[in-house]
């Protein structure tokens, strides 16, 4: 094999590392930002409960001191009957504080539902506090965990950077060129060996000319279909 073949295989294995570690880096603020939205939807979902438990116990209130304000109602109405010598007049009023009186129960009946639906409001306000501080803790662990898991590939990066920048300055220049020009259009799979006449990377057969010199190795040879640096070792033979 070629010294700058094994050169260049090694310089892709770290490129290989390179390329993995550059990817699970840039996915991590998706995977923060995933977190944080689960924890704002859980903590949104007990805001939305919190909500209308306060309005649910608003307009029992306010149904509360309408009641009260019939009631006030009915009194001095009352009190006007008892002075009154019309008896037109007189059932008149009877006619209100009777009309009132339906109008008290039927408030009162929805203050019962407004009751009703507060209790489970609350109940409900509960369960969803509860999963939103759960949720939140668990997120806390595990964006604590996502930083950590940074530091780490942010190190592990600048070793493989720092090691692919040594392996590089032993690589000629302008085969250096090709290579990096290579792995920016093809990826981590750019140095490839050949089984059988068949290119590695694009699996296409070469020609016999190719073949022959890729097996020699006495050159660099590029697939003319992919134009992969192929490379050749005796456990390729088919």
């Amino acid at each position: 094999m070629l010294p700058v073949i094994e050169r260049l295989l090694v310089l892709q294995d770290r490129d290989r590392k390179r390329l993995r570690l550059e990817t699970e880096l840039a996915d991590l603020p998706l995977q923060r930002r995933r977190l944080q939205e689960r924890a704002a939807r859980n903590a949104a979902a007990a805001d939305d409960l919190k909500q209308r438990t306060r309005h649910l116990e608003s307009e029992r209130k306010r149904l509360e001191l309408e009641v009260k304000s019939k009631e006030e109602f009915i009194r001095k109405i009352e009190t006007q009957q008892g002075a009154t010598k019309s008896n037109e007049e007189y059932r008149r009023f009877t006619h209100q504080i009777d009309t009132t009186r339906s109008e008290i129960t039927a408030l009162e009946d929805q203050e019962l539902v407004l009751m009703e639906q507060a209790e489970t409001a609350t109940r409900e306000l509960a369960a969803a506090a509860q999963l939103a501080a759960t949720e939140k803790a668990t997120v806390d662990k595990l964006i604590s965990d996502l930083a950590a898991r940074e530091g780490n590939l942010t190190a592990d990066l600048a070793a493989i950077r720092g090691d692919r920048q040594r392996l590089a300055a032993d690589v000629d220049p302008g085969t250096l060129s090709k290579y990096d020009r290579l792995v920016e259009k093809r990826g981590d799979n750019v140095v490839v060996g050949v089984t059988g006449a068949i290119c590695g990377g694009c699996h296409m057969k070469l020609t016999q000319q190719d073949f022959l010199k890729a097996k020699a190795q006495q050159e660099l040879v590029f697939c003319p279909n992919c134009t992969r640096i192929l490379y050749y070792t005796r456990d390729m033979e088919p």
